[in-house]
Order: structure tokens, then C-alpha cells, then sequence
């Protein structure tokens, strides 16, 4: 039975996000998706009348606990949210666009280069929704064709989101879930990801580039920071974090406790900077306001529905996937799912087939291949991922005439391509 609702529950997210994204209840909209998602958990809660498991499972003390996975990516959002409610994405922008002048080619490189060095650091979803609204302002006041941008970022993001743990939650479950240090990680997907990235711009490029070959005219503008003081505080807190995350596993202290500690760190010291400087504290409320809350539901939801799938299931899963390469086994399969599923769901349900797989010494090949699809097929489909939700939403609201087939056309030349390339790549490096 819990197999059952599991199945219709994935089944009614995959139609909601593509039919009805938001649910209005008077004049609050909520994302339909974590709504039956959350029914969905309930009710297999009613089915199975097993709370202890629920509750052992969220309180484990192990890496794979979501509860950490949520404190850690949340806390990640925090910095590179708080940068941007400061301007910070927007100022280097800007500074690209200037060094562009009338050419498009060389804004086109400026931006995808802007945007895969900040997703590394930062977050994709986050990189994505600041400069997804910049660029749709900055081509309709060149009056110059958007999408080679926009496609070129949306891309950038969620292929050089595979470089680092905190690049993507769906990087931070599938690696903790088998306990892959922050260093270990890097050393097997740095080649990986560069030859993704590398193929991926070039593709992009290659598609567009008669559009990019005609010359714009716009007047090159900076924009200034809206607190030098407070970006650098923001900027010192994201670097330390994320030097300490690298040695994490040496130091002996978890990733989410060092993220949870800079985070708050940072609100406590704009706090009281804002204080000082009697200039209240909006700055905060609105960096708090713009986190991801639905992910919570979502992602619990999703935990629940995957803990009380049968164990006979996962194994059956896991050795119709087993037959073959595990890399591109693995890599084609996650790759598929997460445009059935979400990426976000997939991971978790993948970390599940995993455990239960009997890849013995390929084990680790299937995982490092699980999360390169869980990034790459974001932009196989908007279905893919949460950000291409979001995204598509964006373009909507600035009247960007971008389909959900013409996506495709464009998702399935790209991601084909780049998985192809990444997965060859991640399968001679391990």
C-alpha cells in the first residue's frame, strides 16, 4: 500500500508542477508540489501507524539525517542570499556588462563565467533567481534576443553546481548518505565537472551564435553595493565557511554545524551593525523572508515516502539498474528520474537503490554518477528541478517567450551532450 501512494504521490507532483504550480487559498499561494507531497507522506503515516521509524529516522545521529541536510543547505542559502539583498550579484553583473561594450559575444562569456564561478561558491537555485530578472532587463533595454543568456545560465548553473558538496541539495544528500568528505568529493568531481562545463559552454555558444554575433547598444552601467561594510562582512563569512567545509572531515566538526554557525554569525553581526547604525533591520528580515521554507516540507515528504518503501522494492530497483556500468547505469537512470520526479526526490530515493545495490567496490561510482544526473537533467526538462520551476516562472512574469517544448529542444541537444561527456569523464577518473 505505501508503495501504492508513493507511486500516485510522485505521479500528482510531476502533473501539478507542469498544470497547477501554486495553490491560491484566499490570497496565500502555496507550491502545490510540497502540498501533496506532504499528503502524500501522511498518508502513507496512517497507512504504516509507525512513528517511531519517523522519528528514529529524523533523529539519527548520521549523516544522511535530513534535518542536517536541511541545516546545511539553509545556511548556505542564508550567505548567498544576504550577498544579494546587499546587491553584490548585480554589481558584478553590471561590471560584466560594461566590460562587454557592443559586443554580445563577449557578454555572453562575461555572464556564463560570472554565473559558474558564483554557483560554485554559492548555491545554483540562488545564482539562477538573482540574474534570471537582470538579465531579461538588461536585453530588453538593448533590444537584443535574451534566451542565448538565459539558456546559457540556466546551464552554467546546474552543470558547475556539480564542482563542490554545496553546490546543489541534492550534492549535500547523495554525498552525506554515504559519507563522502567535502575533499573527497572535490578530488572526483573536479575533472568531471570542467569538461561538463567546458562542453556545455561550448554547445550553448553554438547554438546562438549568429544571435550573439550582432552587435547591441546599451550604455554600460555599474551598480554600486548597497553596504560595502555589510558585503564584506557577507563575503569573509562565505569564505571562511567554505575553506572550513574543506577540511571538515579533518577537523572532526560536521558541515552543518560550521554552515549553522557562520550563518548565524552573520545575521547576529548585521544585527548589530544595523543597531549601531539605526537603519533597522529590514536587511535581515528580508534575507530570512527570501529562504526556501517550502523546501522543508518537500524534502521531509519526500524522506518519508522513501523510508517506508520496502526494502524488497529498492533491491528490485537496484538490480534492474545494476545490469551494466554502473557510471552510466547510474548516470542515465538519475538523469531520467529526475524529469519524472524532481532531482530532489530522486536523490533521496536513489540513496535508498544505492544502499540496497550489490555494486560492492563500484559502489561510489554509482553515486558520484547519481548526482551528476540529479544536475544535469535540472535542465533536460523544467520538470528537472525546483529552480526550473521558478525560472520558468520568472520568464513568464517578464514576458519572455520561452515554451515548455522549445525547453525541451533546447534541454535535450545541451544535457544529452554535456551527461555524455561528464559521465566518460567521471568514469575514467574513478
Amino acid at each position: 500500500m505505501a508503495l501504492i501512494i508513493s507511486i500516485i504521490t510522485l505521479i500528482a507532483v510531476f502533473l501539478s508542477i507542469l498544470f497547477f504550480p501554486e495553490i491560491k487559498i484566499g490570497k496565500v499561494k502555496l507550491g502545490s508540489y510540497w502540498v501533496i507531497s506532504l499528503i502524500g507522506a501522511i498518508l502513507v503515516l496512517i497507512v504504516k501507524w509507525d512513528f517511531k521509524t519517523l522519528i528514529e529516522g529524523l533523529t539519527a545521529d548520521s549523516s544522511v539525517n535530513p534535518l542536517k541536510i536541511l541545516i546545511l543547505f539553509f545556511s548556505m542559502t542564508l550567505l548567498s542570499v544576504f550577498l544579494d539583498e546587499m546587491g553584490f550579484f548585480e554589481h558584478l553583473a553590471s561590471m560584466a556588462l560594461k566590460r562587454a561594450n557592443s559586443s554580445q559575444t563577449r557578454l555572453f562569456f562575461a555572464i556564463y563565467a560570472v554565473v559558474s564561478l558564483l554557483t560554485v561558491f554559492t548555491s545554483n537555485d540562488i545564482v539562477i533567481l538573482t540574474f534570471t530578472p537582470f538579465i531579461c532587463f538588461f536585453c530588453k533595454r538593448a533590444s537584443i534576443n535574451p534566451l542565448p543568456y538565459l539558456i546559457g545560465e540556466f546551464v552554467a548553473a546546474n552543470t558547475w553546481s556539480m564542482l563542490l558538496i554545496i553546490g546543489n541539495p541534492t550534492n549535500v544528500y547523495l554525498a552525506e548518505s554515504f559519507n563522502i568528505s567535502f575533499i573527497e568529493y572535490f578530488k572526483v568531481m573536479a575533472l568531471p565537472t570542467v569538461v561538463g562545463g567546458l562542453v556545455s559552454l561550448l554547445v550553448v555558444y553554438l547554438l546562438f551564435r549568429k544571435s550573439l554575433k550582432k552587435e547591441m547598444k546599451i550604455e554600460a552601467f555599474i551598480i554600486p553595493v548597497k553596504n560595502k561594510s555589510l558585503v564584506i562582512s557577507g563575503i569573509i563569512h562565505l569564505g571562511l565557511c567554505t575553506m572550513l567545509l574543506v577540511v571538515s572531515s579533518y577537523i572532526g566538526i560536521e558541515m552543518w554545524l560550521l554552515s549553522l554557525f557562520f550563518a548565524v554569525s552573520l545575521i547576529l553581526f548585521t544585527i548589530c551593525y544595523l543597531l549601531v547604525h539605526k537603519t533597522g533591520l529590514k536587511t535581515v528580515l528580508k534575507t530570512l523572508k527570501r529562504l526556501p521554507f517550502e523546501l522543508i516540507p518537500f524534502l521531509l515528504s519526500m524522506f518519508t515516502l522513501v523510508l517506508f518503501l520496502g526494502e524488497e522494492t529498492t533491491v528490485k530497483i537496484a538490480d534492474l539498474i545494476d545490469i551494466g556500468n554502473p557510471t552510466f547505469a547510474y548516470g542515465i537512470t538519475s538523469f531520467l528520474s529526475s524529469n519524472l520526479m524532481n532531482n530532489i526526490p530522486m536523490s533521496v530515493l536513489f540513496s535508498k537503490i544505492l544502499a540496497s545495490s550489490s555494486l560492492g567496490a563500484n559502489l561510489m561510482s554509482g553515486v558520484y554518477a547519481s548526482i551528476v544526473g540529479s544536475n544535469i537533467g535540472a535542465y533536460l526538462t523544467p520538470v528537472g528541478a525546483l529552480a526550473g520551476i521558478m525560472w520558468m516562472s520568472i520568464l513568464k512574469k517578464e514576458k519572455i517567450n520561452l515554451s515548455f517544448m522549445r525547453f525541451i529542444e533546447y534541454g535535450a541537444i545541451i544535457s544529452i551532450l554535456v551527461l555524455t561527456a561528464t559521465l566518460l569523464t567521471l568514469n575514467f577518473v574513478i
